[in-house]
Formats: structure tokens, C-alpha cells, sequence
């Protein structure tokens, strides 16, 4: 009987020749921590959709950032929940406000960890939507301005990277011209460059209290269908001064990760969000799958796509995972490897 001269089982022969020839190596150093912070909360809340996530009040916001710092991972991304809503999202903006409360506390307890600041107005607004309402739609261009003061307000709070979520057009060229002649040449800017209309928003809307109160996003947001349009917003946040492009959500849109990964020089992330994130707590709670083996293999998958950086609320645990050296081997040992 012949046998193939080429093998390619025998590279797979053990743990340490895996190891030798792996492709993608998933690191904490990989890792942004998504937090929410709550003006009303006295107490860490759990947040029910999101099983071991809270909204923290602002003088506890610190226990989580130092909790992420002790696991190596690099930085954490806020959202705010304020005290008081209005048409114009005014709290995001406040000096006072709580994102800026927040990253001042973080930034004298924690220097060393990146602080992301979501510059966005659905939290704040009373209407939930990302921008200035005037005759029932979302206007683009007043809403630039507001935007811009946003990411002013938070750089001047300590925020180490603005992070624009809101899809307007032209927004990262508007809020790269204010940083400047604000004197904050050197905060970097992460667009949420190619941000679907998705369906796995859910948990977060609730854990942030931002749903809209009429009609939905897809005026601003991404059409689910289209990769080509994705390039393109991409190219023109690049263009306007984005230091770092996000495609947002992560799993279904993995072919979009690495298209922009293959098109771009400019470094990549990707957001597991809130749907992603439900999904395994809640297989994982009936005994469906196993978390750890699952959760290592979704983010090892958005690092193979080609995200340079990976926004998970899966952060704390996937970094003890790593600490353990656990990595694409849990799946192997925990015997997922099988259908």
C-alpha cells in the first residue's frame, strides 16, 4: 500500500510540536475590557443578561481596572450611565460627568492601564439614539460638534484613546481637527469604523440603558449585507485621522475583520459584544458547552480573522485561562475537539 509522502498529522503529533508550529497565538496583551459605570449605583449591579457583569458606581469603578491590570491586560473601554438624560445627551460632555469621574479615578489609581473612552450620546440622550434629533431623524452634521466636545471633555479627563461609536459621517476628521487645537495632538482615535445594525446588541442596550425610544439605528449603522461599503468607511476613517479601525460585532463578521486586515496597514480591532457574550454564558449555564474551550476558540478565531486587539466582557477570565496555559489546547483537553 502507497503512502502520501506529504503528512500533515505529523506536525500535530503533541502539545509542544502544536505549540511550535501555531499560527495564531491568542495574548492578553490582546485584551480590552469593556466597563460600565453607573451614576446611580451605590453597589456593583449585575447586570441580568450579562451573567458576571455589573454597572459599577464611580467609586468602585478602580476594583475592576486593577482586577484587569493584575491579569496583564492593557486597557479597559467606559460607558456611562448618567444620573440625568436630555435631548442633547448633555452628561457626556460634563466635566463632571461620569465617564470623566470615572477615568480620573483610574487614571490616579491605575496609570499604567489605557483608558478608552466610548464617545458616543446614546446613553445620555433621552431618546436613546446616537445623535441630535431634528425632524425626527438623526442630524449628522449638528451632531458633529456635540461629538467633538465629547472627545474633548474625556481627553481632558484622562481618557488615554477616544473611541467614536456613533456612525456619523465624517466624525473622526471633525473630532481629530478639535482634539488638535484643543492640545491633544496625541490622543489617538479607535472608529468604530464598520458598525453593524446588529441583533446581538441587545444585553449591552439593556446594560446601558440606551435603547431607542423610537425607530432604530439603521439610518446610521451598517446594513448586515454589505462587506464593499464596509471598506469604504473604513478607507475614509482612515483618511480623516483614525489611529485604530474597529469592525463591530465580531463573530458574524469575521470575513469583514479580515478584509479590512488584508486591505489596511492601520492596526484592527474587533468587539465581541454583548449577544456573543450571552449566548455561551447562557449554553454554558445548561451544560450545553464548555465555556472555557469555547470562549479560547471564539477569540482565538477573531485573532486569526486578523484583529490586532479583541474588546471581550470575556477579558477577566480568558487572561486566567492564558495564565494557566490553557490557550487552543483546552480543547484538546477537555475532549471539544470532537463533533
Amino acid at each position: 500500500m502507497s503512502y502520501p509522502r506529504t503528512r500533515l498529522r505529523r506536525l500535530r503529533q503533541s502539545t509542544s510540536i502544536r505549540r511550535m508550529v501555531r499560527e495564531t497565538r491568542l495574548t492578553v496583551d490582546s485584551l480590552v475590557y469593556p466597563l460600565f459605570v453607573d451614576a446611580r449605583a451605590t453597589e456593583p449591579q449585575p447586570i441580568d443578561s450579562m451573567p458576571g457583569q455589573f454597572r459599577w458606581p464611580v467609586d468602585r469603578i478602580v476594583t475592576p481596572v486593577r482586577d484587569a491590570a493584575g491579569l496583564g491586560i492593557p486597557a479597559v473601554v467606559l460607558f456611562g450611565l448618567p444620573g440625568h438624560k436630555d435631548p442633547g445627551g448633555s452628561g457626556a460632555y460634563d466635566r463632571d460627568g461620569i465617564v470623566q469621574q470615572a477615568l480620573r479615578r483610574i487614571k490616579d489609581a491605575a496609570p499604567e492601564v489605557v483608558t478608552i473612552a466610548d464617545t458616543c450620546l446614546d446613553e445620555y440622550t433621552d431618546h436613546g439614539h446616537c445623535g441630535v434629533i431634528r425632524d425626527g431623524v438623526v442630524d449628522n452634521d449638528a451632531t458633529l460638534e456635540i461629538l467633538s466636545r465629547i472627545a474633548v471633555s474625556q481627553a481632558a479627563a484622562g481618557a488615554d484613546v477616544v473611541a467614536p461609536s456613533d456612525m456619523m459621517d465624517g466624525r473622526v476628521g471633525a473630532i481629530r481637527r478639535t482634539l488638535d487645537e484643543s492640545g491633544f495632538d496625541q490622543v489617538p482615535i479607535m472608529s468604530y469604523a464598520a458598525k453593524f445594525a446588529s441583533a446581538y446588541y441587545g444585553p449591552f442596550r439593556e446594560a446601558a440603558d440606551c435603547a431607542p425610544q423610537f425607530g432604530d439605528r439603521r439610518t446610521y449603522q451598517m446594513d448586515p449585507g454589505n462587506a464593499r461599503e464596509a471598506l469604504r468607511e473604513v478607507r475614509l476613517d482612515i483618511e480623516e485621522g483614525a489611529d485604530i479601525v474597529m469592525v463591530k460585532p465580531a463573530l458574524a463578521y469575521l470575513d469583514v475583520v479580515r478584509q479590512v486586515r488584508d486591505a489596511f496597514d492601520t492596526p484592527v480591532a474587533a468587539y465581541n459584544v454583548s449577544g456573543e457574550y450571552a449566548m455561551v454564558k447562557a449554553a454554558s449555564r445548561c451544560g450545553w458547552i464548555d465555556e472555557r474551550a469555547v470562549v479560547l476558540e471564539t477569540l482565538t478565531a477573531i485573532a486569526r480573522a486578523g484583529a490586532g486587539l479583541i474588546l471581550t466582557y470575556h477579558a477577566l477570565d480568558a487572561a486566567r485561562w492564558l495564565q494557566e496555559g490553557a490557550g487552543a489546547e483546552s480543547l484538546v483537553a477537555t475532549g471539544w475537539d470532537r463533533p
